[in-house]
């Protein structure tokens, strides 16, 4: 190779490399999970719920995905977990009154909800959490800064626990935007959480689904047995109130001249067969056998044998 007049090549021109795995644009990946419908891909329009998981839908794609689970085709991967609209919350959100962009800018570049407290943009740059109890939304470091640190647990001994007049052991705290109140434990919930915050939401809602009461049928059965009852004692009056009815009328008596005819009919076939029977020859008497006669011995030929005529 070389000293022909050409080029030399090197070891990338030779040696064939695995080629590197593409990667997804993080931005774009950022901007879908904030601007888009998780379910549908389209642009996100109020009204807007949340699940559990702190994923956001436009809440005529869960209805539609409610009706007809069909209706998209990864819906049970995406929500499979939704199984109502109680378990989805609307979001209450906060638009943006500053100036309109320029024109130039596409709306799915553009955060339309700020954080009431600091005005922050919801665009995926800031963690955004949203109150499960009420459904306002606020930035977690504006949330955070509002509410300050927790106050401490007031340890209670085991009589007053055993007597039930203490108190709780956490206090409720209120919401900075509609008074409403809620717990910082259980109440707060984180929207487009990452990956082992997700496992966590995920467990608090199978957690929060095992200590949901049962449905149990007893109102519908004791409703039931009401109205059998109210509906017996109608029925006895109607049965009390109604008149007797008349037994229907004995058949009435057969014709005595054709009852004098089929007997006389009768009595003929009976006089015909032992006629018949007198003619008879003893080979085929001996087919013949009569109730009164003994039984019959039987021989090798017939032993367990069916005989029609035995």
């Amino acid at each position: 190779m070389g000293n022909d007049g050409g080029s030399i090549p090197d070891r990338r021109d030779l040696v064939r490399t695995k080629p590197k795995a593409e990667q997804a644009d993080k931005a774009n990946q950022v901007r879908a999970r904030w601007f888009f419908c998780a379910l549908s891909k389209r642009l996100l329009q109020e009204p807007v719920v949340s699940c559990g998981l702190g994923k956001l839908y436009n809440k005529d794609a869960i209805i539609e995905y409610l009706l007809d689970k069909s209706a998209y085709g990864d819906g049970d991967e995406i929500c499979g977990h939704i199984r109502s609209l109680k378990d989805v919350k609307t979001l209450k959100f906060t638009t943006r009154s500053t100036p309109a962009p320029p024109s130039d800018a596409s709306p799915s570049e553009i955060s339309q909800f700020v954080c009431p407290l600091n005005l922050k943009e919801m665009n995926g740059a800031q963690p955004f959490v949203y109150i499960h109890s009420c459904g306002c939304v606020f930035s977690q470091s504006g949330l955070r800064t509002v509410l300050g640190t927790p106050p401490p647990i007031r340890e209670t001994s085991g009589s007053e626990e055993s007597s039930g007049n203490c108190a709780a052991k956490e206090e409720l705290d209120v919401c900075p935007q509609c008074a409403t109140k809620f717990s910082r434990s259980s109440d707060i919930l984180t929207i487009n959480p990452f990956e082992g915050e997700g496992e966590r939401m995920r467990v608090a809602i199978e957690l929060r689904r095992s200590r949901e009461p049962t449905k149990s049928k007893t109102k519908k059965r004791k409703a039931g047995v009401e109205a059998i009852v109210e509906e017996a004692p109608a029925a006895s009056k109607k049965k009390k109130g109604s008149p007797v009815e008349p037994l229907p009328s004995p058949t009435p008596p057969l014709n005595p001249t054709a009852s004098t005819a089929s007997r006389a009919f009768s009595n003929t076939l009976a006089v015909e067969a032992a006629k018949r029977k007198a003619n008879m020859s003893d080979a085929v008497k001996s087919l013949y056998r009569g109730k009164n006669d003994p039984p019959r011995k039987e021989t090798f030929m017939t032993m367990g044998t069916f005989t029609r005529y035995a």
